[in-house]
């Protein structure tokens, strides 16, 4: 049985339509909220994602190093996301992989096509757009390209592009350090929990086990951008994940009752504590739901790196230092593979209603 590669969302966006396909329509209830990001982006008043500077996390000098764990404590407890800055990774080399990235979604889609993905036969890595796999039939403006990128011995890099010959090579450099940062960012969690500093690392899978899956996503222009949205509402199921972009306007946060659309902030780093760290710290820290607009001017591309722990080694549960009679344990035990099955279940269910 031959496989079939469903639409892409490019080939849409450059088709000249002026009304998108009923399935990328939003249901009524998220319409409302759906704005002009550019407009969104000018607004000054209101809450702001926290920006966060990283230069002192690992100072000698311990209360320098722990004024800038408690920013960090604070963001973690209040946003669940913030921009980071002074993160460590060079700005050259996040322009290669940006570069990197721009360069092969700007290949012909035919090209593209040779990377395609499978999600019908669970090859998941690779080219792709979203399938209509919930009970809306619901679809999102957005291409993309998924694959692990660390440890470099669990990569498969007969699926990588080899077109740009720099995308290899930037790319796992940038895992590499992206790595590195999220030990120093789980230990300072860990510490500010009144944990052992290499607790929340070791509970995700230490350096063996954690998993570091980079998402392209390509967000083309779209001709009704009021009726649609690039990724719809979600918590990420990870423990950390760190974003890059194009400096294109389109990541809103869900803070206290309203959307708030995130600033573009020069050499910066987004990071979101994922759901695997809520549930871990019982909740002490938030994984805030987001989603993405889109816009009909510009072509936005984002770069996702996934950090999580193994699907199945793991028992994913608050740990005992969290829960006390007076805050006791809000998730049950699960696996990770489990926890995203429950999630796609409720999220069915809720959409069957």
């Amino acid at each position: 049985m031959v496989s079939v590669v469903a639409g892409r969302v490019e080939s849409l966006s450059s088709s000249g339509i002026q009304s998108i396909p009923q399935e990328y329509v939003r249901p009524k209830e998220e319409l409302t909220s759906i704005g002009d990001i550019f407009e969104e982006e000018k607004k000054h008043e209101g809450p702001q994602v926290p920006t966060i500077d990283l230069e002192d996390i690992a100072s000698k000098d311990p209360v320098v190093r722990e004024r800038c764990h408690e920013e960090l404590r604070k963001a973690a407890t209040d946003w669940g996301v913030m921009h980071l800055v002074n993160h460590g990774i060079p700005n050259d080399l996040i322009e290669r992989v940006k570069k990197a990235g721009e360069v092969f979604f700007n290949l012909p889609i035919e090209e593209k096509e040779k990377h395609a993905n499978d999600q019908g036969a669970g090859k998941i890595q690779g080219y792709g757009s979203k399938l209509a796999n919930n009970a809306s039939g619901q679809l999102e403006w957005e291409d993309y390209f998924f694959h692990l990128v660390y440890p470099e011995d669990k990569r498969d890099l007969s699926i990588w592009p080899k077109h740009p010959s720099d995308y290899t090579a930037a790319t796992s450099e940038y895992a590499k350090l992206l790595r590195q940062l999220a030990t120093k960012i789980l230990s300072a969690l860990s510490i500010s929990l009144g944990l052992e500093e290499g607790r929340l690392e070791k509970e995700v899978g230490g350096v063996e086990e954690m998993l570091l899956q980079m998402k392209i996503n390509y967000y083309p222009k779209c001709p009704q951008p009021e009726l649609a949205l690039g990724v719809e509402a979600h918590t990420d199921v990870s423990a950390l994940t760190f974003i890059l972009h194009n400096m294109v306007p389109g990541l809103q946060l869900f803070y206290e009752g309203k959307w708030v659309t995130a600033k573009c902030v020069p050499n910066s780093i987004i990071m979101h504590i994922g759901d695997t760290i809520e549930i871990l710290s019982n909740r002490k820290y938030k994984s805030i739901l987001h989603r993405g607009l889109v816009n009909k001017e510009k072509v936005r591309i984002s770069w996702a790196v996934f950090c999580e722990p193994p699907k199945e080694k793991i028992i994913l549960k608050p740990l005992p230092e969290m829960v006390t009679e007076a805050e006791p344990a809000l998730f049950p035990p699960r696996t990770f593979a489990q926890h995203i099955e429950h999630k796609l279940f409720r999220k069915n269910q809720a959409a069957s209603k």
